[in-house]
C-alpha cells in the first residue's frame, strides 16, 4: 500500500525539504501582509517576513489554507498513492485541523486526517514518523492510531524577547505589556497537548533559558520518565530570526542533558513567528517512534 503525508508549514519543513521525499508534501501558510496575499516558503521567505516585519512595521495577519487548495491537492495524490495521512497544527491553535476532518469524510477513508495536538519542531517530528510508519509497510488506519496514541508524547517550551506581538494579538493587554517591557519581563511560554500558554515570568533571557532547561529536564525525569529511559525522547531547538543564539541555546542544553539527542537547530515557522515576534528562544521535546 503506498501511503502519502501531508503537513503544512506549520510544521517548519520546508518545500526544499520536502523534495526529498516522493510521498510528502507541504502545503503553505497564507499571510496577509499590508492586505497583500503571501504563501510561507513559496514568495516569502524568512528573510522578506523579517523585513517586512521589523523594517517595514507591516500589519500581519496569518488564516488557514483554502479547503480548495487542500482538497485539490488530496485529489491529485490519491491518482498515485492509495492513502493520506495529513498532520495539520493542532486544533487547539487553529480550525485547519477541524475543517480538514470534516472534508475527510468524503473520502471514503482513504485520507486520515491526524489532530495530535502538535505545532512546529514538534509536529516535523510526527510527520518523520509517519514516513518511517509508511516505510514500513503500516497501513493509514494503523499510522493513525500510532500518532494517535502518542499524541501527547511532546513537549514545548518558548522565550518570547518581546511583548509587542503578544500585545498585537490580545493575549496580554497594553498596560501589562507596557509594564512589562519597562521591566525587561521575558515571558515563558508552554505548548502542552496543543495549546499556547504562560509558563513563567523571568526578568531577562538568561534565567528564562534556564528555566527552560530546567522545565525540559523535569518533564523527562517525571511525564516522559519511561520513554526517557528507554531513549525514545528527542530534543529540539527553534528560534526566531537568530540563529547565533539558538546555536547559542543548543550548547547550553546539550551540556545540561547530555544523554538526549538534539535533532534540529530551526528557524520557527513564520506562522508561529508572527505572533511573538523576533529573539524568540525555544526547546522541544517530543517522542521518536
Amino acid at each position: 500500500m503506498k501511503i502519502a503525508v501531508v503537513t503544512d508549514s506549520n510544521s517548519g519543513i520546508t518545500q526544499k525539504e520536502a523534495d526529498n521525499y516522493e510521498n510528502l508534501r507541504v502545503i503553505p501558510m497564507p499571510f496577509t501582509i499590508n492586505e497583500e496575499e503571501y504563501f510561507e516558503d513559496i514568495n516569502l521567505s524568512q528573510e522578506e517576513f523579517y523585513k517586512k516585519l521589523l523594517d517595514e512595521n507591516a500589519s500581519i495577519s496569518t488564516s488557514q489554507p483554502s479547503i480548495g487548495a487542500i482538497t485539490e491537492l488530496w485529489d491529485e495524490l490519491l491518482k498515485s498513492f492509495d492513502e493520506i495521512i495529513h498532520i495539520p497544527m493542532s486544533s487547539g491553535l487553529s480550525m485547519s485541523c477541524e475543517t480538514a476532518t470534516n472534508f475527510a469524510e468524503e473520502y471514503n477513508g482513504k485520507v486520515h486526517v491526524i489532530n495530535n495536538r502538535r505545532i512546529s519542531v514538534t509536529q516535523k517530528q510526527s510527520v518523520y514518523d509517519a514516513l518511517k510508519l509508511a516505510g514500513e509497510g503500516k497501513n493509514g488506519s494503523e499510522i493513525e492510531k500510532i500518532l494517535m496514541d502518542t499524541s501527547m508524547d511532546s513537549s514545548i517550551y518558548i522565550m518570547v524577547s518581546t511583548l509587542k506581538y503578544l500585545k498585537r494579538g490580545g493575549r496580554v493587554t497594553p498596560a501589562a505589556a507596557a509594564i512589562g517591557t519597562l521591566l525587561k519581563i521575558k515571558p515563558v511560554l508552554q505548548i502542552q497537548g496543543g495549546k499556547l500558554d504562560q509558563f513563567a515570568k523571568v526578568m531577562n533571557e538568561k534565567v528564562a533559558r534556564i528555566k527552560m532547561i530546567e522545565a525540559a529536564k523535569r518533564d523527562l525525569e517525571e511525564r516522559f520518565k519511561d520513554l526517557y529511559k528507554k531513549g525514545e525522547m528527542r530534543l529540539a531547538v527553534a528560534y526566531t530570526n537568530c540563529p547565533e543564539k539558538g546555536a547559542d541555546f543548543a550548547e547550553e542544553i546539550k551540556k545540561a542533558i547530555p544523554d538526549v539527542e538534539i535533532i534540529a537547530i530551526d528557524p520557527l515557522s513564520l506562522s508561529v513567528s508572527c505572533h511573538i515576534g523576533s529573539g524568540a528562544l525555544a526547546i522541544a521535546l517530543s517522542r521518536a517512534i
